[in-house]
């Protein structure tokens, strides 16, 4: 995309999950929280609103077809393997505040998530600091139809 265009602009659009890592400041390796190929997906609309949802591929299905009826260590399963979330945001400089006002997980809502944006071709790198952890979220722009 054009150097020109707004940090809005270049954010706006859907974006597919590459990587989500999680790196130390000590001497712990590298974990990959929803495995080494997670599936997800994030966008960001015109708007101001955005939402994101991001699970391992590996997942199994549910052993009945409705999740309610599910075996609690299921649904356990089913809860760990996915991350899901959306609001509104706002861009501050490189960046982006996600203002959480739904989620999977009901603890998330409320918060306040700000991520540091880095824009390569058609990539997007969301990351944030968090103690000593360094969560990098890697993503790929959608084609356009």
């Amino acid at each position: 995309m054009a150097d020109n265009l707004s940090q809005k602009d270049r954010l706006v659009g859907a974006w597919s999950l590459v990587s989500w890592s999680i790196e130390f400041s000590d001497a712990r390796p590298t974990r990959y929280p929803y495995g080494e190929a997670p599936v997800g997906s994030i966008v960001y609309s015109d708007n101001g609103r955005m939402l994101a949802a991001i699970s391992r591929s590996d997942r199994n299905p549910l052993s009945v077809a409705v999740p309610q009826q599910a075996p609690d260590t299921e649904k356990t399963a089913a809860f760990d393997s996915f991350f899901s979330y959306g609001g509104r945001y706002a861009i501050e400089g490189d960046t982006v505040i996600h203002s959480v006002d739904i989620a999977l997980n009901p603890n998330f809502v409320g918060s306040e998530q700000r991520r540091s944006m880095l824009f390569e071709g058609d990539c997007l790198t969301l990351s944030a600091h968090e103690g000593s952890r360094h969560h990098k979220l890697k993503w790929q722009r959608v084609a356009s139809l």
